[in-house]
């Protein structure tokens, strides 16, 4: 998973939404090879559950089967992807907490 700072739009709001959000200024001004390592450092676990938990938002069908097609409108859709980053994240944490667990459990 490769971090693209210039597909990021999110780091290219509106001057209002920018003043009003401190992590939106603070992910504006971080290096893109910074930004990649963070997008990197997500275990192929974690992909994999978000990636689950996405479909069954959205709903999953057989591909063989059905020509499925989606259709949402932008906030509908900011709010998928809004969850789909949360659960990443939450995930991620969970993910180091363990391994935070198994090593103190070794010592």
């Amino acid at each position: 998973m490769a971090f693209n700072p210039d597909s990021a739009n999110f780091l290219h709001t509106d001057a209002e939404a920018n003043d009003a959000n401190a992590l939106l200024r603070y992910l504006q001004h971080q290096p893109p090879e910074v930004l990649e390592r963070v997008a990197r450092s997500v275990s192929p676990q974690v992909k994999q559950i978000v990636s689950h938990n996405v479909q069954g938002l959205v709903g999953v069908l057989p591909g063989d089967g059905f020509n499925v097609k989606i259709t949402t409108d932008r906030e509908n859709l900011a709010g998928l992807l809004a969850s789909a980053m949360l659960t990443g994240y939450f995930l991620r944490q969970m993910e180091q907490r363990m391994e935070l667990e198994n090593n103190i459990d070794e010592i």
